[in-house]
């Protein structure tokens, strides 16, 4: 039968398999055939069918431990773990110097994720058989499954420890360095990440990998260009002979690098070429979903997210990628369960928990409260005090509640005015690219010559008529309190608005805002604003622009407030941040506008104007953030007096609760 055992060393499990089948027709009693019949049978995947043979071998030989061994392997061939465990708990009893017991065992506790025990029987296993490959093969995945465990459970430098212990008895395995430098994209450690990937590249054989790793570092990094430079310095090292998963991990990595810098045609040429060729593999379809993602055509996402699922349902890109689109189109409810969904085939997944995490800040319960000192060249000065408060109930729907003081005073005038404003209201989301928002209260004013009480109120609906446009329409009806005197007036105004914003897929914005205000005091006010940008960097957000502003009014009462006949401003701006809602605890936000241009009042020459906008702030935890504000412009528009006009001032932020009452 040496022929037969030849097939089966050397991997020939189909030619074992008739070989052992043909002894047994001439001899069905061999025991020694039955074992290597039943061996070629499950090493070839039949495991069902070796755990029988094996079965009724054990039947028949009860006591033999090489038949025992065997059926114990073919329990693992079958995926039947826990029956495997037991199994192999008895041998190990019977001999506990039996490699191939050991050896089987730790393999066993290894799919079982029991990978402290897989450790300690895989170290026995060498005791007894020093250097055997199969066993160092078996310990070399047992420490990557065990890193693999506590990097999922985001116990990142234990499993650092782990990736470099097996480092240390495999030295520069490829594996090992792949997992280790996955390890530091995920718990952001960009630096480290670069290093191995470029230990990686010193082998040759490897570079290509590694060069797909390191664009990727520099995407994380925000250095597009760099990544795009890396990535088609890979690409274009593609040969025919190259192995084929890599062709394809370098054309996914260049088409990324392609998206990330917004070079769309080029990324959907080849993105084209990929769909002729498979039309239906998930890779490419994931690829043409991100593409969409990024040109925010996010049903056409969702459609390919969709196919994805349908072909496998536990895809990580389908179900994730799928609860980004979702999001961004409004339907909030299933991209809860899209990110899910994710979770449940991947147990505590970094990106679908800061997903869902991301998603529940935006549905949980805060307050927002500031306070601010302001004061011109007019000699005004105003003490204010403002807190809201938001309550969503569910995706759809929120609570709103404002309440603001304000105190002004001139000491030129020796006028002194106090206000109260208090207003309840809810938003609801009648359709996913629709929201109404409605408040309504009172404000209570205290001046020199009058008490009064009177509505505000505040209607609007958000809309989203096509991609990457949103209209904002309202009514808004408010009382003038700049300062004292216009407080102690009591003058009424009712503002009838809308915004529009417009952003395109090559950084360029447009955003306009007018205004109708009726006052009652028989004079109405027309603004027209509009703005021209373009955003230069996005980590943080470099934005430069233009902007334009023209008012009339009805009549000119320059004594009472600022009411040109007409009035125009231009100017020039740019505008640095870096957005508190990206930004991680224990980290610091910020925000800076500067500007500067010039404006005509009436037929007046023009005059010089400058406007500088600040923000700086903290981020304490995922619950709580501090800022500092302060503005400072000379634009007569600025202010209802149009003096030169200075504010600072101090906020807080507090969510109430870790996540949305309506979740458990």
């Amino acid at each position: 039968m040496q022929k037969g055992f030849t097939y089966l060393e050397t991997g020939k499990y189909v030619e074992a398999e008739s070989f052992f089948e043909s002894v047994l027709k001439d001899y069905p009693e061999n025991k020694t055939a039955k074992l290597c019949y039943g061996r070629a049978v499950g090493l070839q995947g039949e495991s069902e069918k070796a755990v029988t043979i094996f079965t009724n071998l054990l039947e028949a030989y009860p006591n033999d431990f090489e038949i025992k061994l065997n059926y114990a392997e073919s329990l693992l061939w079958n995926k039947d773990y826990n029956n495997a465990k037991t199994f192999y708990d008895g041998l190990i009893k019977e001999d506990n110097t039996s490699f191939p017991a050991l050896l089987g065992y730790a393999n066993t506790l290894s799919n079982l994720k029991i990978y402290n025990e897989a450790l300690v029987y895989v170290n026995k296993a060498l005791d007894v058989l020093p250097g055997n490959p199969n066993a160092l093969t078996s310990k070399k995945y047992i420490y990557l499954g065990y890193a693999y465990q506590n990097q999922q459970q985001q116990n990142y430098t234990e499993a650092e420890k782990l990736l470099k212990e097996n480092l240390s008895l495999f030295k520069d395995d490829k594996d090992t360095l792949l997992n280790l430098a996955n390890l530091y994209l995920i718990s952001n450690d960009l630096e480290k990440a670069k290093e191995t990937y470029n230990k990686i590249a010193e082998n040759p054989d490897n570079k290509t990998t590694a060069l797909n790793g390191l664009a990727l570092v520099e995407h994380l990094d925000g250095k597009e260009k760099e990544a795009l430079n890396i990535s088609e310095h890979a690409y274009t090292k593609l040969e025919n002979n190259t192995d084929k998963t890599l062709i394809k991990q370098t054309k996914e990595r260049y088409i990324q690098a392609l998206i990330w810098n917004k070079k769309y045609k080029d990324a959907k040429q080849l993105i084209d070429v990929l769909i002729e060729e498979k039309p239906n593999e998930n890779w490419v379809l994931a690829l043409r979903a991100t593409l969409n993602i990024y040109k925010s055509d996010f049903k056409k996402s969702v459609t390919d997210y969709n196919r994805i699922l349908e072909n496998d349902s536990s895809s990580f890109d389908g179900n994730l990628g799928k609860a980004n689109a979702l999001k961004a189109l409004g339907v909030y409810d299933d991209a809860y369960t899209s990110a899910e969904n994710t979770l449940t085939f991947y147990d505590n997944q970094k990106d679908a928990s800061n997903f869902i995490k991301t998603l529940n800040t935006g549905f949980t319960p805060f307050l927002d409260s500031k306070v601010s000192y302001t004061f011109d060249n007019g000699d005004n000065e105003a003490y204010a005090f403002q807190t809201s408060l938001e309550f969503p109930t569910s995706t759809k729907f929120k609570w709103l509640a404002n309440y603001g003081y304000r105190t002004t005073s001139n000491k030129i005038t020796d006028n002194e005015a106090t206000s109260n404003d208090f207003s309840l209201g809810l938003a609801y989301q009648l359709l996913p690219n629709i929201t109404f928002k409605g408040t309504a209260g009172i404000t209570s004013a205290k001046a020199n010559t009058d008490d009064y009480t009177q509505l505000l109120t505040d209607i609007s609906f958000n809309i989203k008529p096509f991609k990457l446009q949103v209209l904002d329409i309202g009514y808004k009806r408010e009382i003038q309190n700049f300062n004292a005197d216009l407080l102690d007036r009591e003058i009424i105004m009712n503002n009838f608005y809308a915004n529009y914003n417009l952003s395109t897929n090559f950084n360029l914005g447009w955003f306009t805002q007018y205004y109708y205000t009726a006052q009652n005091d028989d004079n109405t006010r027309n603004l027209l604003f509009t703005s021209l940008y373009y955003t230069i960097l996005s980590k943080p957000s470099l934005k430069a622009g233009l902007n334009y502003q023209y008012i009339t009014f009805k009549n000119k009462v320059p004594t009472i407030y600022f009411s040109p006949e007409k009035f125009n401003a231009a100017e020039v701006f740019i505008n640095l941040i870096k957005d508190e809602v990206i930004t991680k605890p224990n980290e610091w936000f910020y925000e800076l506008t500067a500007a500067t241009g010039l404006q005509y009042i009436e037929d007046d020459s023009s005059q010089s104007t400058y406007r500088i906008q600040g923000k700086l702030g903290y981020k304490f935890s995922e619950r709580a953030l501090l800022n500092l504000f302060g503005t400072r412009s000379n634009i007569a528009s600025a202010t209802a007096a149009g003096f030169t006009f200075t504010e600072i001032g101090l906020r807080f932020k507090w969510y109430l609760f870790e996540k949305p009452v309506f979740r458990e």
